[in-house]
């Protein structure tokens, strides 16, 4: 089965959990006797190599601005994948799916995987957030198949539209713990003295609750926050003003390979505040790693509670008295058998590639 990708920036690339995912799954599908291309966005400076792990990587120009890059990139990648000879192609994300009317004609099988219902994140207003919610009908309308990654976005598309969407989250892996080197050497940083937040730094995912209420509580861990602003540097700036010069809050930038495995290996705490997510990739590695994790009631953060700890979404201050019980008195990890791993998440997704054919009804 020939299969084309559209809607990551780039793999292998940790820049977002879209781009963890697609990487992840299509080597997977190549594993399984699969030929997989994906399409790419070209970025000045940064060149992509044309096959990784079997897959195929094909770039497309895009305008590397924040309200013009999924959707330039993403018309070109649908414009090329339509004239390729695929079966299938998967589309991540509503934001890569504006163009699907494009489709209509085409008798190859068209799958969508929801990452997450993007109007409702608070980045994208006025005309961009008109433009998600115009994708979502577009999906609807065109998509043979749709995935959803968590039991919340599976009802709204029950709720909303009457559909049953196939319900498969991301994958999970058990990765092997590495000791304290590179992050003594660069953060001065021993191993179980800090705890962690490790994700993109947009408003979604609540960091400004975090360090609020790390600067309330009284703990000896430190607070280390890793990751990049991707397009919304203006609230990556709050947030390092918002820590102000607190030598206790350590902002260590985008981290990747070696560094940030050893920066899950070794936190006493992964913390994840999330008010909107899909099925968050950070969570899922930081239990991967074995770390015990405190993240807010949301439904979409219930992805192991034998391992979590939960406080009520938005509130600092159950958030601040979380934080000072379990610097006392941390629960051990226990290894869960309640996530699936990747190899079970590309059969499913292989299921739905198979599924009905194009143009069957959606609500059939």
């Amino acid at each position: 089965m020939k299969i084309a990708m559209i809607g990551p920036k780039r793999i292998p690339s940790r820049e977002g959990g879209i781009d963890v995912v697609v990487g992840r799954l299509s080597r997977e599908l190549v594993k399984k006797g699969q030929d997989v291309t994906v399409y790419v966005r070209k970025k000045k400076g940064l060149r992509s190599e044309k096959v990784v792990d079997g897959v195929r990587v094909k770039e497309v120009f895009t305008i590397d601005k924040k309200a013009t890059d999924a959707l330039v990139s993403s018309f070109l990648a649908t414009i090329r994948a339509l004239w390729g000879s695929y079966d299938v192609l998967h589309f991540h994300a509503l934001g890569n799916t504006c163009f699907l009317f494009l489709t209509a004609l085409s008798r190859k099988k068209i799958v969508v995987t929801i990452h997450g219902i993007d109007w409702k994140r608070s980045k994208f207003r006025g005309i961009g957030n008109k433009i998600l919610r115009f994708s979502e009908r577009m999906v609807v309308r065109y998509a043979d198949e749709i995935i959803t990654l968590c039991r919340n976005d599976y009802d709204y598309f029950q709720e909303a539209y009457g559909l049953e969407t196939t319900l498969i989250p991301n994958g999970f892996e058990r990765f092997e713990p590495r000791k304290a080197r590179l992050i003594t050497e660069r953060f001065g940083l021993l191993g179980e003295d800090y705890i962690l937040f490790l994700a993109r730094i947009v408003p979604e995912k609540g960091l400004h609750y975090l360090i609020r209420a790390y600067k309330e509580a009284n703990i000896p861990q430190k607070l280390v926050i890793a990751g990049g602003s991707g397009h919304s540097r203006e609230y990556y700036e709050e947030m390092r003003a918002l820590a102000g010069d607190d030598p206790n809050i350590l902002f260590t930038g985008f981290v990747q390979g070696e560094l940030l495995s050893e920066l899950y290996s070794n936190a006493y705490l992964y913390v994840l505040p999330s008010d909107i997510e899909g099925m968050p990739m950070s969570l899922l590695e930081a239990l991967g790693y074995g770390r015990v994790c405190l993240v807010s009631d949301i439904r979409e953060n219930r992805v192991d509670e034998a391992n979590s700890y939960f406080f009520r979404q938005g509130d600092e201050a159950d958030l601040r008295a979380r934080l000072e019980d379990i610097s006392a008195h941390r629960k051990d990890y226990v290894p869960s058998e309640a996530l699936l791993g990747w190899d079970q998440v590309t059969e499913k997704t292989l299921e739905v590639y198979r599924g009905k054919e194009k143009g069957a009804s959606l609500y059939e």
